[in-house]
This record gives C-alpha cells, sequence and structure tokens, in this order.
C-alpha cells in the first residue's frame, strides 16, 4: 500500500507544511508564484488584503525566535487573519500541559492554523496528524529536521536574482550537521532541478553520508566555491553541539568564514545569502554581510510574502 504525503489532502493540494522533502516541485513553485503576487503589497499605502478575514493563526513557538516569529505575524495580518502569539515555553508546557493538550485547547478556541516552532524534530508532523482536517499547520522549525518556509523564502530570492534554477551550482557552507535549513534547502533545490548543490564544511559539521542527499562534499573553500553562482551561509549552531565539534570560533573563521578574498573564487555575479542571525567574524565578514553582493536583507522582505503566500494557499485548500 502506497502511504500518502502527510503534507497533502486527497486531491493532492497542500494541507499542511512540514517539510520540503518529498513536496513535488508543482507545489514549491505554487508558492513561489503565489509569493510573486505579495511582494507588492508591501509597496502600497494599506498594507493588507481580506483572505484570511475571520481566520484564526496561532503562532505557538516553544523556543525562541524573533525573525521568524515576526514574519509569520506580519505575514498572517497583512492576509487580516487575527492573530495570537504564544509563547508557550514559558506557560502551559512549564506547567506539564502536553504539547497534544496545548493544542487541542487552542483548537478548541476555534483555531483555523498552527504556526509550530519546536526543539524536537517532529513536533509539527504530531501536531498536524492529530488535527482536524480543517486545521492546517506550518512547520517554523522542528529541531534538526526542517524549516520549510525559510529555504522556501530562499528559493524565491534565487529565482528572484538568478531567473532559472537548472543553470546553477549552490554551495552551502558552515554547520550542517546541526542545521534544519540545511536540510530543507537541499531538498528544495534538487526538486527544483538544481544541477549541483556544494555542501562545504569540516567534518566534524557535516552529517554522515551526506551524499546521499545528492549533495558534493567539499572540506575546503577554496575549491568547494569555485565558480558557484549562490552561497548560502549558515550559522554556527552553539545550542545544539555537544562536546568539541571545533577548536574555536577564530580558527573556524580562518578556514570557513566567508571573506571578499574568498567570495571572489565565485562567479562575479554570485549572490551571498545567510538565513540570520548573522555571527559576524564568524562565519561571514562584515564586508561581505553589507556588501554588493549580499542579498541577506531581501531575504527578510521576501520572508513575509513567502509565508503570506503559504497561508494564503493553506486557508484555499
Amino acid at each position: 500500500m502506497i502511504s500518502r504525503n502527510p503534507q497533502l489532502n486527497r486531491t493532492g493540494e497542500l494541507q499542511h507544511l512540514l517539510t520540503t522533502e518529498g513536496l513535488p516541485a508543482t507545489i514549491l513553485l505554487e508558492i513561489l508564484d503565489t509569493a510573486e503576487s505579495f511582494v507588492g503589497v508591501t509597496e502600497r499605502d494599506v498594507k493588507k488584503i481580506p483572505l484570511l478575514r475571520g481566520k484564526s493563526v496561532f503562532n505557538l513557538f516553544f523556543e525562541p525566535s524573533t525573525r521568524t516569529l515576526t514574519t509569520f505575524e506580519i505575514a498572517a495580518k497583512r492576509l487580516s487573519a487575527d492573530v495570537h502569539n504564544l509563547n508557550v515555553a514559558v506557560s502551559s508546557q512549564s506547567k506539564g500541559e502536553t504539547l497534544l493538550d496545548t493544542v487541542n485547547n487552542l483548537s478548541a478556541m476555534d483555531a483555523d492554523m498552527f504556526v509550530v516552532r519546536h526543539l524536537q524534530s517532529g513536533a509539527a508532523h504530531l501536531i498536524a496528524s492529530h488535527v482536524q482536517p480543517d486545521i492546517h499547520v506550518i512547520n517554523a522549525g522542528d529541531g534538526r529536521h526542517a524549516h520549510p518556509t525559510q529555504a522556501l523564502l530562499d528559493m524565491f530570492t534565487i529565482r528572484r536574482y538568478k531567473q532559472d534554477f537548472r543553470n546553477l551550482r549552490v554551495a552551502i557552507v558552515g554547520d550542517i550537521l546541526h542545521s534544519r535549513v540545511a536540510r530543507s534547502e537541499i531538498h528544495a533545490l534538487t526538486t527544483l532541478g538544481v544541477p549541483e548543490v556544494r555542501v562545504i564544511a569540516p567534518k566534524t559539521l557535516l552529517p554522515a553520508k551526506v551524499e546521499r542527499l545528492g549533495v558534493h562534499v567539499y572540506h575546503d573553500m577554496v575549491k568547494g566555491l569555485k565558480g558557484v553562482d549562490v552561497l548560502m551561509m549558515l550559522r554556527l549552531q552553539n545550542e545544539r553541539m555537544q562536546g568539541a565539534n571545533l577548536p574555536s570560533p577564530e580558527e573556524y573563521f580562518k578556514y570557513y568564514g566567508l571573506t571578499q578574498e574568498k567570495l571572489s573564487l565565485a562567479q562575479p555575479d554570485a549572490i551571498v545569502m545567510h538565513p540570520g542571525p548573522l555571527n559576524r567574524g564568524v562565519e561571514i565578514d562584515s564586508a561581505v554581510a553589507d556588501g554588493k553582493q549580499s542579498v541577506i536583507l531581501s531575504q527578510v522582505t521576501f520572508g513575509i510574502a513567502v509565508r503570506m503566500a503559504v497561508m494564503s494557499i493553506l486557508a484555499g485548500n
């Protein structure tokens, strides 16, 4: 028996957004195309459209986040939804309430959509498997597993600057081992037809058998950056590291930090990306982060449009 993708409803439409893994290119492109129509909303005098009027969106963040929470909140409000932010880590969970108890109680308050960020991998999947069919779940980051909207806003950014995925070399640099973003990026890039995805990191920061994801592995920045069109820098996930993965931040920057000199090895029109927050002087030099090839602030701007697109598509299915 063929198992159905838990993110899709019985007619193949998006029911939840939990991971980029396993999603067909048609759905990824539907999200990117829909986001295009929302970019212009930020330029209006009145930055609201009524697509989610009367809907209740609950942002359930079980771990700290500023950028992701803020952009989801802005996106929902621009769609005219009623938005409720819950810092669950310091409320019901600390009193012993289970994750599903929390969700069940909020569902009883007529929730239409849950945006979930959690320390444990699989938390959003668990919620999605228990909610009623008319409730949608968006994974805003779970453990080391996935961060699909970050990957999608990055795909949107790449398409904006490079137009076509099919002729690109993309390098993902840094802490691949602990990064949910990296996994989501790799699945999205390969699904959208990028012919060469490279990962560049010391051996201690790479998952075992990462090449099975269809990537080319490099341990040397000089070799890995030659001729690339897109550089995706990742921060060191110190909060998820156990033991001595690295000698020191200074030594890491020496070998894996992106400087102008290392950037010159890439294509002259290569773009530099970073999901944030930045650790300047650790994984990226300020001159590069603020330089003409950086599109980091564009990622933040486009993130709102992409999250609006995801919410509007889910609400319509």
